[in-house]
């Protein structure tokens, strides 16, 4: 990719300071091996949807100690109970997914929700396509770095989730993700990157890391088959040791598990995914 991006080729100077700071510290210390996994919960989005409760049981005995919120109508429940069974478990919310609708329209009650459950970040997670032309995804621009702003205001943090139609969709011939990265605050909106489609979507990851770094929040982790499909980690062709490797430049926080494709029952998905994670040296 041929990315303009300010401030964020590093140099050997640049490099060195970001390698100095507390946070980028904090990463290299923990190199070789992840500290603490998570789950994106829309990953058993059916059982969460039936029985919150025992997913998140069931999520802790598995040995996650992070959940991401996202889809299973996890939006419209009781976000106290959530929180208090959370607290039960051990496990913590550093982020939850929230829509460029609720957004747009319900943006202090998604603050009081994202407060409630714990998170410090927000992840606007999908684009619909009807902000997929030149148009539209300029002004959605306009408000995806005006709520980086206002999260700010209310101590929060702000991340954008790719898939894979944010590389290959290219009005007037520039992908709509290199149009986000120009256009947007760096301070304000960090990239929640999801390996598995951006990998689909024909980017190199290694290459896409360097050009980031230090705009990572978090890494969406799934691994892909020879034939593309999606599956859990440890069961596909991804070389995630050679992308983690990146982190004392990346200084990613989170790494989450996901496979919106995963087989019911969904408890042996997201325990191979855990068990290859924690395994995991690089």
């Amino acid at each position: 990719m041929k990315l303009n991006r300010r401030s964020m080729m590093l140099g050997a100077g640049g490099l060195a300071a970001l390698a100095a700071s507390p946070f980028a510290a904090q990463a290299v210390r923990a190199s070789g091996k992840i500290a603490s996994i998570g789950l994106q919960l829309y990953t058993v989005r059916e059982l969460f949807a039936a029985d919150p409760v025992a997913t998140l049981e069931k999520v802790a005995k598995v040995g996650y100690r992070e959940v991401e919120f996202g889809g299973g109508g996890y939006d419209a429940m009781d976000h106290k109970l959530l929180r208090s069974t959370m607290d039960r478990l051990g496990l913590t919310c550093p982020s939850l997914h929230i829509g460029y609708d609720a957004l747009l329209d319900k943006f202090d009650a998604s603050v009081a929700m994202a407060k409630t459950l714990g998170a410090g970040t927000v992840v606007l997670p999908y684009m619909v396509d009807k902000y997929r032309n030149a148009e539209a995804w300029k002004a959605a621009l306009v408000n995806i770095n005006r709520f980086g702003a206002q999260l700010k205001a209310a101590g929060l943090g702000f991340a954008y989730h790719n898939h894979d139609f944010e590389f290959t969709t290219k009005p007037d011939g520039v992908s709509l993700f290199d149009q986000l990265v120009k256009a947007c605050d760096p301070e304000l909106v960090k990239i929640e990157l999801d390996l598995y489609w951006a990998i689909y979507a024909g980017q190199d990851p290694q290459a896409l890391i360097r050009s980031l770094a230090g705009r990572i929040y978090s890494y969406h982790v799934k691994d892909m088959r020879a034939d593309r499909s999606m599956t859990s980690v440890g069961s596909g062709t991804v070389d995630f040791a050679a992308i983690f490797k990146l982190n004392a430049i990346a200084g990613v926080q989170h790494f989450y598990v996901e496979n919106d494709q995963a087989p019911a029952p969904y408890i042996p998905d997201i325990t191979k995914s855990f068990q290859t994670l924690r395994a995991l040296r690089f």
